[in-house]
């Protein structure tokens, strides 16, 4: 994830909503488990992220929750990848050394399907490949995990969010099982989950970003959590996301992100947050303990 400012959706969003804050005591009941620790792009810091592998990494580490971020090929399958290009988690700069600035909306399925994803992490990893979003659900359920999914720049890929849902679908993903306690949709673009909540509103769903207080009612009506980088949260923006019902009529989260070390573990716990997004799921989960 990388934090990403959109004022214009912001404005188109909020018009002039008058803002009325919730009381400090709208929130019921108080966190008893600690937050829900998920493994950044699978166990991102033991396995190459986004990788079969890492997933289950993240598993045989006994972590139930993995993140994931996907976008879509030249000739429309989606794919399990974090940044715009392939240049930096594949060997595309040698296998297509005439096609910069390589990125994934460029090449077909299947010329992707031919890099090796796992060499650039270790040598131990080679010949791991960018998984189709496909194959990453199926492990995904055969590894009995849950997912925060992520739809990657969705302004480069038009109608990612209904391709993303009726996959979903497919793979049983969109049950009420899944739906209740699975599944995470999340975008830093507040139409895209906009779009995925209008699509089917029975999907919990996730802004990436910090919106003020004042904006929070209006994400309260299709985002069920804020998603924030670690370093912009206080126990005051939490509490004040707490206080919103979001569109399931459950209070609003806060999960962070990317948070890799005790001390912030441990000052997000002490802050309230519901979520710890990270690349070391075991060092948070021994700090937490």
């Amino acid at each position: 994830m990388h934090a990403r400012v959109a004022a214009a959706t912001t404005a188109a969003l909020l018009g002039g909503a008058v803002v009325i804050l919730p009381s400090p005591h709208a929130r019921a009941g108080s966190q008893s488990t600690g937050p829900v620790i998920v493994s950044h792009r699978g166990a991102s810091a033991y396995a190459p992220e986004n990788t079969l592998a890492a997933i289950d990494k993240a598993a045989a580490m006994g972590f139930t929750w993995v993140e994931n971020d996907v976008q879509r090929t030249k000739d429309g399958e989606l794919v399990v990848l974090h940044d715009a290009t392939l240049a930096r988690t594949t060997d595309v700069e040698t296998v297509y050394p005439h096609r910069a600035p390589w990125k994934v909306k460029d090449f077909t399925a299947a010329e992707i399907a031919r890099l090796d994803a796992g060499s650039w992490f270790s040598h131990r990893y080679a010949g791991a490949r960018v998984p189709t979003l496909k194959q990453y659900m199926n492990r995904v359920s055969h590894n009995h995990q849950k997912l925060v999914l992520e739809i990657k720049n969705p302004d480069l890929y038009p109608g990612i969010e209904r391709q993303t849902l009726k996959l979903l679908s497919n793979e049983g993903w969109l049950d009420p099982a899944h739906l209740r306690s699975s599944l995470l949709v999340q975008s830093f673009s507040a139409d895209s989950v906009r779009t995925v909540h209008d699509l089917r509103p029975g999907i919990r769903t996730a802004f990436l970003g910090k919106p003020s207080i004042a904006q929070l009612p209006q994400y309260a009506r299709f985002a069920d959590q804020i998603n924030s980088d670690h370093t912009s949260l206080s126990s005051g923006y939490i509490s004040a996301v707490h206080g919103f019902g979001g569109p399931h009529g459950s209070p609003m989260k806060v999960f962070a992100w990317t948070v890799d070390d005790a001390n912030t573990a441990r000052r997000l716990t002490g802050f309230g947050v519901d979520g710890i997004i990270t690349n070391v799921p075991d060092v948070i989960r021994t700090t937490l303990r």
